[in-house]
Formats: structure tokens, sequence, C-alpha cells
């Protein structure tokens, strides 16, 4: 009967910590910029231009932007293909960012808003039983329109694993590297409103 009770009060105890651990979770806002009048603005149509990176890999750059699209498209806003915005983007090779570009961006696409990504780090560093995955970017969204910053975030997470030899480290680390971006991705455009093509819940 002891027994049977100390089990149940573990359990209880381990659905209250649980409980409490989600709920700080939940609670924890990501710092980003808005601008007050943001679901007036009409956006609907947002262009992803390429990631911007140092010393991460072209193929960590693209799976980001290709990421991007999709969580926008998830948030209500209409895939525009990367093919269509890169063919456009050639003639203005030599703009690489800012308010001059956004607005001519937007009047070749057509768009409502171009989002430029930034990945600061994209790293993979390891010790002899210890790794650690890092991913940090920034996304800021400008107006096609006025080529205003209309929302910015920045996000960074760390995924730290262990192992017993070198090989099995990296493998731990590049397996865990996409998941990592998934969810820098998924967490930074939680602080964006969803587009007007949104599902309801």
């Amino acid at each position: 009967m002891h027994e049977i009770m100390a089990k149940t009060a573990n359990t209880l105890l381990l659905v209250f910590l649980v409980v409490v651990l989600l709920a700080g979770c939940a609670a924890k806002k990501i710092p980003h910029e808005i601008v007050s009048d943001y679901g007036k603005r009409g956006m609907r149509l947002i262009a992803v231009m390429p990631v911007r990176h140092g010393s991460s890999d072209q193929k960590s750059a693209e799976m980001l932007r290709n990421k991007i699209i999709e969580e926008l498209y998830f948030k209500g806003y209409p895939r525009i293909p990367v093919k269509v915005i890169d063919e456009k983007l050639a003639a203005i090779a030599p703009e690489s960012g800012g308010k001059a570009a956004a607005q001519r961006i937007g009047e070749m696409l057509g768009v409502d808003a171009v989002l430029y990504p930034v990945l600061n780090e994209g790293a993979m560093g390891s010790g002899l039983v210890y790794a650690a995955t890092a991913v940090d970017a920034q996304l800021e969204l400008l107006s096609a329109k006025t080529g205003e910053s209309i929302w910015r975030v920045q996000y960074r997470v760390v995924h730290r694993n262990w192992g017993f030899t070198r090989k099995q480290l990296e493998l731990k680390s590049s397996q865990v590297y996409e998941p990592a971006l998934q969810e820098v991705v998924n967490r930074a455009l939680e602080t964006l409103p969803d587009g007007p093509d949104a599902v309801g819940p």
C-alpha cells in the first residue's frame, strides 16, 4: 500500500514539474520589434531574400530560406518561388539591401514586403565528449512601399550533445542541426502576426 502511495506521489510530482516547466517555456516571449499598425498595413505578399551569412555554408543558408518560406505559407502568406525572386534580383545584384532595394524589389515583384534573413551563426563545435550545435538568425521585414522596417526579430538556439567518440559527436551534431534551424524559424516567426490567408483555429 505504501509503495503504491509513494509511486502515486512521485507520478503527481513529476506531472507537476512538467506542467510548471511547460508553463515557463510558454510564457517566455522572444524580444522583437514590430510597428503598432502592422495589422492595418495589408501585408500579404512577402519576398524572402537570399540569406546573408558569414562562416555558415551555402547549404545551411538555403535551408534556412526555404524553411522561412514554408513557415510563412503556414502562417497565411502565399509562397513566392525562390526562382522567381532570384531571377529578378539578378538585375539589381549590386544592391544588397536597405530601403531603396526593398522598394525596387517591391516594384519588380509586386510584393507588399521584403524579408531579409541573416544567419549569424550556424556552428557545430565539439570537444572530446561534448558537442554544441548553435544557430543564431535575424529576420527583418521591410515595407516594399516605404522601405521602413516593420518587424524585426533575432533568435538563438543551442543543442548540446554528449558522446564517447568524435565521430559519434559529429553524427549527433549533424542530426540536430536541421531541427535547430527549424526551431529558430518557428520561434522567430511566432512573433509575426498571421497573414490574411491564415486558416482559423
